[in-house]
């Protein structure tokens, strides 16, 4: 019953779809300069036709991706012990060790605080959401709470990718087009009030990245991982960033001229090595 309502809210986009690739076959028909002996088969292709088919078709390469980055994350985990210990011990100095050890504690800590803090507040995200659903008859309330909260973990188009999604299931739950993106429209205010106002005040500007770095990051880890990499990619700059805070930032320019490749700030500098000396001491 609702496959019929949705192809009915839908069918001006699946025609101009359908007449978009019916006018390219006929133009790549013209410009060819001979004729064929033999017509080529085409085989058509069917849009999809509810959030099922949408579904199911992007199911198996996104359930293969997140197995891979699940099974990395393991295997990272299970050894990070002995990582941990052969980081440390295979310097040279004490100062050396004790440098190492709060390099991999601060990156264990900020990781760790973003995670718990932002987990926290995609739970409530969700829960919010999945109740303002409950309350205007949008079925499985829960599910879509728990998609808000799963994509709301990517940075500007986990949000973005929820809302449309909100669109079509209500686009096949209510006839009328307004109560149909009043999900969405739920989905966006709820959003801006979390962005603007709830993770601002609560994480502060301990954890504050430049947005540059995080498209950069996104854009790199979404394509060497997927949908996984595009989750973990926030994590792995945090990690960067603490790493880089205390081992120094890169020196384009004196590595091209063959000079020091990491500069820290003086103060700094001077700390980690007061602190090195007193562990020494």
């Amino acid at each position: 019953a609702k496959i019929p309502q949705i192809q009915h809210n839908l069918k001006p986009l699946i025609d101009f779809y359908a007449n978009l690739d019916e006018f390219v076959n006929k133009t790549l028909m013209n410009f060819a300069n001979e004729p064929m002996r033999r017509q080529p088969e085409v085989m058509a292709t069917t849009p999809p036709r509810s959030l099922l088919d949408l579904f199911t078709t992007s199911a198996p390469s996104a359930i293969i991706e997140m197995f891979f980055a699940i099974l990395v994350i393991y295997f990272f985990l299970s050894g990070w012990t002995r990582l941990r210990r052969n980081a440390i011990t295979s310097r040279s100095s004490f100062g050396g060790a004790m440098a190492t050890a709060r390099v991999i504690q601060d990156v264990v800590d900020d990781t760790s605080a973003y995670l718990g803090t932002i987990t926290l507040i995609n739970l409530i995200l969700g829960l919010i959401v999945a109740a303002a659903l409950w309350m205007i008859g949008m079925p499985t309330p829960l599910m879509w709470g728990g998609i808000v909260t799963l994509l709301n973990y990517i940075p500007y188009f986990g949000p973005v990718f929820a809302a449309l999604l909100l669109a079509m299931g209500g686009l096949m739950t209510f006839p009328d087009l307004f109560w149909a993106l009043i999900p969405a429209g739920i989905m966006i205010g709820s959003h801006m009030i979390e962005a603007n106002v709830v993770t601002p005040l609560i994480v502060g500007h301990r954890l504050t990245i430049s947005p540059i770095l995080i498209l950069i990051s996104l854009s790199f880890w979404g394509w060497v991982w997927g949908t996984a990499g595009a989750l973990l990619a926030v994590p792995l700059l945090i990690i960067i960033q603490t790493v880089l805070k205390a081992a120094g930032k890169p020196d384009i320019a004196g590595f091209l001229f063959e000079h020091g490749t990491l500069v820290q700030d003086v103060d700094e500098a001077r700390a980690h090595r007061r602190a090195s000396r007193d562990q020494s001491g």
